[in-house]
C-alpha cells in the first residue's frame, strides 16, 4: 500500500486558508481517501476560530511526553500540535490535510513519509482588504504586516501555491484541483516488454486515476517531477490496460522498454499523467469544426498537438474537412507562417531567391528543368525544390532524377547552388513537413481536398527554402484542379495576399490546362522532350518551349537590370538559343550528381489507334496520366506515353494517337486493356 500525503496549508492572514479549507473538507471527506486533522490548541472549545480540539496544558504535555504528538509548536502563547495517530492514517493509504506552522515543516518532513506544501496566497490589494474588514488592526499595522517580506520554504519539500483572489467558489476549485493532481501522481515502474517504435504506457484497470480518461486511440503526456533548474523530464506515450492485480498495483505507472529508457528516471520515480490534448487546444479545434475563425497562435497549438500525436485520426478528420470548408484568407496567411514554423529554414546571402510552382494535374508540363537552367544561367540564385509524383506519371523530382541524383542534403544544396545557380532536388529530404505526413495520412484515402489549405502548403514549403520570389503556375481546365479560369485567378490573387502577408513576392498565373503539355509523359519521355527543347531539336513540342520562355521569362523580370516580363522572356530565348541554358543544365547535372546511365524510354510499346476520323478536341490528362502509370510511371522511369497527336488536330481512323511504353510485358497488356476502354482522346 502506497502511504498517502499530508498536505500541510500554510499562509498569510487575509489569503483564506481556513475558508478554503473547510469548502475542501465539505467535498473531500464524503469518500474514504481523505481526512482533515484537527489541531490540538491549549484553549478553549468555544473560544472561536477554527474548529480545533481543546486541551489544557498538562494534558498537552502529557500526551506530548508519552509521544502521542506527531508534531507540536508554540504561537501566541498557546500549544500547538498534530496527533501521532495521523501515522496510521497516511500509512493506510490516506490522505490528510492539515493546518501547519511553518516552523515545524521541516520536522514534518521527518516524520511522515510524504508531505507536500500548499502555500495559499493572494495579491498585497487583496490581503489589505480582508484585513481591514476584520477591524482587528489599524492601517499602520496592516501595512507593516503586508511589507513583511515572504517565508522561504525548506529545501526539499514540495510547494504547491493556491492563489486566492478571486471568489470563494474559485477559491476552493483551485485547492481542490492542487490536492486532487498532487495525489493522483503515480509510481514509475518498466515493464519488460518491446514497443518497437511506439512509447507504450501500462496502467492497472484498478488505477488510483482512474483509466477512463486516458485510455484511447490518443496519446498522454507522461512526465516526471519538476528539477531544480525548473525542467521537467516527459514523453508522450499510448496507454495500454492491464487487469488489476495483475503487473501494476494501483498507484503504479509501467513503461514498455524504449519509453523507459527514453524519459531517463529511476524506478519509483513520481509520475504525473496528463489528458492529452490540453483543454485550450480542444477548444480550439472544436472551434474550427463548428466553423469558427481561428488565429495564429490558435493554429500553432492544433498543429503541433496534431503532429505530436495527441489527437485520434477521427478528430483530425473532421478538423480537416471543416477546415477544407472555411478558411479565411487570414487563417491561410496563419497557417502558412505557423507551418513553416515546424520545419528550419534555408538562409541565403541573396538579394534574390526565385522559385517556381505549379498547382499541377497537367501531364507532361515539366517546364521546370528548362525554367531553372535558363534562369541559372542568366545567374539567379534557384534552389528549386520538388515532389515526386502522388497521381499522376511523374512529378518534377521523378524526371530530374533520370540525369541526376536529387535526395540531396542541406549542404549538397548550398553546394551546388554556389557551383550551377540551380539546383533541382526532391523536397522530402529537405523541407520535409511533419505537418503533412499526418495530414497526408488521412487527406489521400478520403479524397480531402482544399486549394485554400494547399496555398498554405506551398508558401510554408517556400518560406522554408529561403525563397524571396516565387511564381505560381495555375493551370485550368475541365480536367485540370482548377475548372476555370475564373477560378484560377481568384485563387492567385490568395497566393499573391499570402505571400505579401508572409514576406514573399508572388506572381500567380493562370494558364489552360485544357490537355496535356509537350510529347512524353513520363520520366525517361518527359527529359527527352526538355533536351529536345534545351537542344533546338526540331521535334521539340513547340507547347512546352513557350511555356517555358514565359516563366523564365517574369522570373527574369525580377532582375532589376531587366524589369520587365517582356524583355525577360527575350533574355530568356537568348539564353536558351545560345545553348548557355543547356551547358546550365550540364552544369546543375554535374553538381547534384550525374547519372551513370540515364533511362530511355522503354522498347516495349504499343501505338493505340484512333477507331473513327475526327478533330481531337480534347485529351483527358487524368485518364492518360492512369494509363502510363499502369504501364509503370513513375517508378519505373522508361515507362510512359508518348503523345503522337495534340488537340486540334484532325486524325483519320486508324491513325496513332498515342504509344505506350513498357519495360515488361504484363505492364504493357495491362496499360493497353486499360487504354482500349477508354484512351482520353474526344474526338469531335
Amino acid at each position: 500500500m502506497r502511504p498517502g500525503i499530508l498536505f500541510v496549508v500554510v499562509g498569510p492572514s487575509g489569503a483564506g486558508k481556513d475558508t478554503l479549507m473547510d469548502g475542501a473538507r465539505r467535498v473531500l471527506v464524503q469518500g474514504e481517501r481523505f481526512g482533515f486533522a484537527r489541531r490540538l490548541i491549549t484553549r478553549p472549545a468555544d473560544a472561536g476560530g477554527e474548529d480545533h480540539e481543546a486541551i489544557d496544558e498538562a494534558g498537552f504535555a502529557a500526551l506530548a511526553a508519552a509521544g502521542g504528538l506527531l508534531v507540536s509548536w508554540q504561537a501566541h502563547g498557546l500549544h500547538y500540535g498534530l496527533r501521532a495517530s495521523l501515522r496510521d492514517e497516511l500509512a493506510a493509504g490516506r490522505h490528510i490535510v492539515a493546518n501547519g506552522s511553518r516552523g515545524v515543516l521541516e520536522t514534518l518532513a521527518g516524520a511522515v513519509p510524504r508531505l507536500i506544501i500548499i502555500n495559499v496566497t493572494a495579491s498585497p490589494e487583496t490581503l489589505a482588504r480582508r484585513l481591514a474588514s476584520r477591524g482587528r488592526e489599524t492601517a499602520d499595522d496592516i501595512a507593516a504586516r503586508l511589507a513583511r517580506k515572504p517565508p522561504q520554504w525548506p529545501d526539499g519539500i514540495e510547494t504547491i501555491t493556491v492563489s486566492n483572489d478571486g471568489t470563494v467558489e474559485e477559491g476552493i476549485e483551485h485547492f481542490l484541483a492542487a490536492i486532487d493532481a498532487a495525489t493522483r501522481r503515480l509510481s514509475l515502474k518498466p515493464v519488460p516488454i518491446d514497443g518497437w517504435r511506439d512509447s507504450i504506457a501500462y496502467l492497472p484497470r484498478d488505477s488510483v486515476i482512474g483509466v477512463a480518461d486516458f485510455d484511447g486511440p490518443g496519446k498522454v503526456d507522461v512526465a516526471g517531477p519538476i528539477a531544480a533548474d525548473g525542467t521537467r523530464r516527459s514523453i508522450r506515450a499510448r496507454v495500454n490496460v492491464v487487469e488489476a492485480g495483475w503487473l501494476l498495483e494501483p498507484h503504479e505507472i509501467g513503461l514498455s522498454r524504449e519509453a523507459f529508457a527514453q524519459l531517463g528516471l529511476s524506478e519509483g520515480s513520481e509520475i504525473t499523467l496528463t489528458r492529452t490534448p490540453p483543454q485550450h487546444s480542444r477548444d480550439a479545434l472544436r472551434a474550427k469544426i463548428q466553423g469558427a475563425e481561428l488565429g495564429a497562435a490558435d493554429y500553432a497549438m492544433l498543429l503541433r498537438d496534431i503532429v505530436e500525436g495527441r489527437y485520434p485520426e477521427g478528430e483530425i478528420s473532421a478538423f480537416l474537412v471543416a477546415a477544407t470548408r472555411s478558411l479565411s484568407d487570414a487563417e491561410v496567411a496563419a497557417l502558412a507562417s505557423v507551418r513553416a514554423g515546424f520545419s528550419t529554414p534555408l538562409r541565403w546571402d541573396e538579394p534574390i531567391v526565385v522559385d517556381k510552382h505549379s498547382m499541377g494535374g497537367i501531364p507532361g508540363s515539366r517546364i521546370t528543368l528548362i525554367v531553372a537552367p535558363i534562369v541559372a544561367a542568366h545567374g539567379l540564385a534557384m534552389p528549386k525544390t520538388s515532389s515526386r509524383a502522388i497521381t499522376s506519371a511523374a512529378g518534377t523530382a521523378d524526371a530530374m532524377e533520370v540525369l541526376a541524383r536529387v535526395d540531396l542534403t542541406e549542404d549538397d544544396v548550398r553546394r551546388t547552388v554556389a557551383q550551377a545557380r540551380a539546383c533541382i532536388a526532391w523536397n522530402g529530404r529537405l523541407n520535409h513537413s511533419a505537418v503533412d505526413d499526418v495530414m497526408n495520412a488521412i487527406t489521400r484515402p478520403l479524397g480531402i481536398d482544399s486549394n485554400r489549405w494547399s496555398v498554405a502548403s506551398i508558401i510554408s514549403k517556400k518560406l522554408t527554402a529561403g525563397s524571396t520570389h516565387v511564381v505560381v503556375d495555375l493551370p485550368y481546365g475541365r480536367r485540370a484542379k482548377l475548372h476555370s479560369e475564373a477560378e484560377a485567378r481568384e485563387l492567385g490573387a490568395l497566393f499573391e495576399s499570402v505571400g505579401r502577408s508572409v514576406g514573399l513576392q508572388v506572381e500567380a498565373v493562370a494558364t489552360c490546362g485544357a490537355g496535356p503539355i509537350g510529347r512524353g509523359i513520363g520520366p525517361a519521355l518527359e527529359v527527352r522532350d526538355v533536351l529536345w527543347v534545351l537542344e533546338g531539336d526540331a521535334q521539340a513540342p513547340a507547347d512546352l518551349r513557350e511555356k517555358a520562355l514565359d516563366f523564365a521569362g517574369r522570373i527574369l523580370a525580377w532582375d532589376p537590370a531587366i524589369g520587365s516580363a517582356v524583355a525577360g522572356r527575350a533574355r530568356a530565348a537568348e539564353l536558351l538559343a545560345s545553348g548557355a541554358a543547356r551547358a546550365a543544365l550540364d552544369g546543375i547535372v554535374a553538381a547534384q550528381g550525374r547519372r551513370d546511365i540515364v533511362a530511355k524510354p522503354a522498347a516495349l510499346s504499343h501505338t493505340m489507334r484512333a477507331t473513327r476520323a475526327g478533330r481531337i478536341s480534347e485529351i483527358d490528362g487524368w485518364r492518360i496520366a492512369g494509363i502510363a502509370r499502369r504501364a509503370g510511371a513513375p517508378f519505373d522511369k522508361s515507362a510512359g506515353i508518348d503523345l503522337l497527336r495534340a488537340v486540334g488536330d484532325d486524325v483519320t481512323a486508324g491513325e496513332g494517337l498515342f504509344t505506350i511504353h513498357a519495360a515488361a510485358a504484363p505492364d504493357l497488356e495491362a496499360a493497353v486493356a486499360l487504354a482500349a476502354a477508354d484512351e482520353g482522346f474526344v474526338l469531335g
